[in-house]
C-alpha cells in the first residue's frame, strides 16, 4: 500500500470513528472489555493443556481432575457471557452506523442544488444508499472487532507460547512478516475491484429504474428482448467484477495455511525432540502447540482484514462524496425576511444573464422584466428559447450567472430559502406525485389548511367529481407518480395543490397541457379568479392564455425580445406571429370548428 493511500485510509478510518463511532464509546468500552475477557479466556484454555496432560494423565493427580474440568466450565460462560455481549453491543454500534450514515447522506442529497440531480442519475445516488453503506458498515463492523479481539486473543497465546519456550515462539513468530506484502497487495487491487462493482451496481440500479418507469413505452414499441440484452449486460459485468473480487480475496487464507503449515511443521519437529530429549514436558508442549495453533486462527483472520477494509474504504470514499457536495444556492446568514412588505409583490428582473455550470452557451442574456403585483405575464417563445429556465431562476433552484432577482425592492438573495420559497407555488407540466394518498398530494408542503380548504382548491382546480368517484375518496392511493390516475387528473391535483399553496406568486409552466378544452376552460376560470390578487408568471400553452395576460412577454434565444398584448404583438413581432399561426392560431381554429 503506498503512503498516499495508507493515509487516505487513515484519514477515512478517524473520521468515520470520530463522527459515528466515538459518540458510543460506553458501548465500545464494555465492548473491548468483553473482548479481553474472551482473548484472556481462549489464552487460558490453550495453557491448561499443561496441567490436563502431565498433572491428570502423567501424574494422575486426582485433586485436578475435578478442579480443571471445573476450571474449563467456568471459562466458557465467562467466554460466552462476553461474546453475547460483545456481539450485541458491537452489532449496535454497525447497525446505527448505517443507520446515521444513510440519514446524513439523504439531509445532503435532498439539500443538493438542481444541478446535482440533473447530472448525477437516480441509481448512483440510490446504489451508495445500499451497497456503499451496507459494505462500509461490514467493513467497519469487521475491522473493530477483528482488529481489537483478534489482536488481544494473538497476544495473549503468544504471551502463552512465550512462557513456556521463548526459543520455539520467536520460530513460530518469524513466518508473519513473510506474509505482510502479499495480503497488501491483495487489498490494494480489492479496492480497485470494489470501487468499479460499486459503479457497476449504480448503473443497475439506474436502468431497472428506467425500465420499470418506462415498462407501457418498452411494450408499446415491443423492445422487451433489447431492454433484457441491456440489463443482462450490467448484471453480466457485476457478476465478473464480483467473482474477480472473490478470487483475489480467496488467495489470502490458502496463503496463510500454507505458511502456517510451514511454521507447524517446524515446531512440531523441534519440540517433538525436545520432549524425546526429556528437554521439556509433554504437557508443556502440547500446552505450547495448543497456543500456536489457537494463535494462527486470528492471524488468518487478520490477513483477510485487509482486504475488508479495502472494500470498505472504496465504498467509504464514494459515501463521503455525498456528504461533502456542498450546494451552490449559498442562504444569507442574516436574511431580510422581516423587511419585505407583505403588500409589495412586484417583481424585477434586472441584466440577468444565466448559463449551466458546464457551458459556456448562455441560456438567458441580458433580461430586463419588472412584473407589477397583481399582473398576468405570459412567457411565449419557440422550445429551448429559456422560458422554463427564467423560471426556475425566481425560486432560486438556481442563481443567475449575472444580475439579480428582487422582490419589493429586496434581492431574493437575501432572503432565506424557506421564506422565498414559500411565495411560489409551481405547477409544471411535468407532474410529480408521490405514492401516497390524494389528500396527502394535494396538502403536501402545506401545513395550515382546513377540509373547507381543501374542499375550495378541489372544486377550482376541477378534480373534485373525479375524486368522490373514487373507492376511498381522498384517502384514496393513488399509485407510483400517480400511476393510477389519468393525465388530466394527474395535471388537476397539482393544480389544487397550487391553490391550497396559496402564495403571493404563482409560476404554471404550461399547466393546463394535459386537459380537454372543457376541463381547461373551468381551471381558466379559477385561474382568473385566484390570480385577481397575485402576481403570476405562465408559460403559454394555450391561446386562451396569451390573449387573457396582461402582458405578453416574447422570447427568442434567451432574449426577450418584445413585451406586449396580443393586439399589438400580432402586428408588430415576427416572431409572435409565427408562434400565433403555428401554435395559437390552430387552436383557434378548432375551437370555432368544434363550435
Amino acid at each position: 500500500m503506498k503512503n498516499s493511500e495508507k493515509k487516505n485510509t487513515l484519514d477515512l478510518l478517524k473520521r468515520l470513528f470520530s463522527n459515528y463511532v466515538q459518540k458510543h464509546k460506553i458501548k465500545l468500552v464494555i465492548s473491548i472489555f468483553c473482548m479481553i475477557i474472551i482473548a484472556a479466556a481462549t489464552a487460558l484454555n490453550a495453557w491448561m493443556m499443561q496441567p490436563v496432560l502431565d498433572e491428570i494423565f502423567i501424574n494422575k493427580n486426582k485433586t485436578l481432575i475435578v478442579i480443571i474440568p471445573l476450571a474449563i466450565i467456568l471459562v466458557a460462560i465467562l467466554k460466552g457471557t462476553a461474546s453475547y455481549f460483545q456481539s450485541i453491543f458491537m452489532s449496535f454500534i454497525g447497525y446505527k452506523l448505517v443507520a446515521d450514515v444513510q440519514d446524513q447522506m439523504f439531509k445532503s442529497v435532498i439539500k443538493c442544488d438542481l444541478s446535482f440531480h440533473n447530472e448525477v442519475n437516480s441509481g448512483t445516488i440510490v446504489s451508495r444508499f445500499i451497497a456503499d453503506v451496507g459494505a462500509l458498515s461490514r467493513g467497519v463492523h469487521n475491522v473493530i472487532i477483528n482488529i481489537i479481539k483478534d489482536s488481544l486473543t494473538f497476544l495473549f497465546l503468544v504471551g502463552v507460547m512465550f512462557y513456556h519456550d521463548t526459543k520455539l515462539a520467536l520460530i513460530a513468530l518469524f513466518v508473519f512478516p513473510v506474509a505482510i506484502y502479499p495480503i497488501r497487495r491483495i487489498g490494494k487491487r480489492l479496492r480497485k475491484i470494489s470501487k468499479s462493482t460499486q459503479v457497476g451496481f449504480g448503473l443497475l440500479t439506474s436502468k431497472l429504474s428506467e425500465s420499470f418507469t418506462a415498462i407501457k413505452t418498452i411494450k408499446a414499441f415491443s423492445t422487451e428482448n433489447f431492454e433484457s440484452k441491456k440489463i443482462n449486460k450490467e448484471i453480466t459485468n457485476i457478476f465478473n467484477l464480483t467473482y474477480k473480487s472473490t478470487k483475489v480475496n480467496s488467495i489470502a487464507r490458502p496463503l496463510m495455511e500454507i505458511i502456517s503449515g510451514f511454521a507447524i511443521g517446524a515446531i512440531i519437529f523441534i519440540g517433538g525432540s525436545q520432549v524425546i530429549l526429556d528437554q521439556t514436558t509433554p504437557g508443556t508442549f502440547f500446552s505450547f502447540l495448543t497456543a500456536l495453533l489457537m494463535a494462527y486462527q486470528p492471524i488468518k483472520s487478520l490477513a483477510s482484514l485487509n482486504a475488508t477494509l479495502q472494500i470498505a474504504m472504496a465504498a467509504a470514499e464514494r459515501v463521503f462524496e455525498i456528504l461533502d457536495k456542498k450546494t451552490q444556492i449559498i442562504e444569507n446568514k442574516s436574511p431580510k425576511d422581516n423587511y419585505l412588505r407583505k403588500d409589495k409583490y412586484n417583481l424585477k428582473i434586472s441584466n440577468l444573464s444565466f448559463k449551466y455550470k458546464n457551458s459556456s452557451k448562455f441560456i438567458l442574456k441580458n433580461v430586463d422584466l419588472e412584473i407589477l403585483a397583481g399582473e398576468k405575464i405570459a412567457l411565449v417563445g419557440h422550445s429551448g428559447a429559456g422560458k422554463t429556465t427564467l423560471m426556475n431562476l425566481l425560486p432560486r433552484f438556481f442563481d443567475p450567472s449575472k444580475g439579480k432577482i428582487e422582490i419589493g425592492g429586496i434581492n431574493i438573495q437575501d432572503l432565506s430559502l424557506h421564506f422565498l420559497r414559500n411565495y411560489f407555488s409551481l405547477v409544471s407540466q411535468d407532474i410529480t406525485l408521490f405514492d401516497e394518498t390524494v389528500k396527502y398530494n394535494i396538502c403536501y408542503g402545506s401545513n395550515n389548511y382546513s377540509s373547507k380548504d381543501l374542499k375550495k382548491a378541489c372544486k377550482k382546480a376541477n378534480c373534485e367529481e373525479f375524486i368522490k368517484k373514487l373507492p376511498k375518496g381522498f384517502n384514496q392511493l393513488i399509485g407510483e407518480n400517480g400511476a393510477k390516475l389519468s393525465g388530466g387528473q394527474k395535471q388537476r391535483i397539482a393544480i389544487a395543490r397550487a391553490f391550497i399553496r396559496n402564495s403571493p406568486f404563482l409560476l404554471l409552466d404550461e399547466a393546463t397541457s394535459s386537459l380537454d378544452s372543457k376541463s381547461e376552460q373551468k381551471i381558466q376560470d379559477s385561474l382568473s379568479s385566484l390570480i385577481s390578487n397575485k402576481t403570476a408568471l405562465i408559460i403559454a400553452h394555450r391561446l386562451s392564455t396569451v390573449i387573457d395576460a396582461d402582458r405578453i412577454v416574447v422570447i427568442n434565444n434567451g432574449e426577450i425580445i418584445d413585451i406586449g398584448k396580443h393586439s399589438s404583438l400580432i402586428k408588430k413581432s415576427k416572431i409572435y406571429k409565427n408562434l400565433y399561426e403555428l401554435q395559437f392560431k390552430k387552436q383557434s381554429y378548432e375551437k370555432n370548428i368544434k363550435a
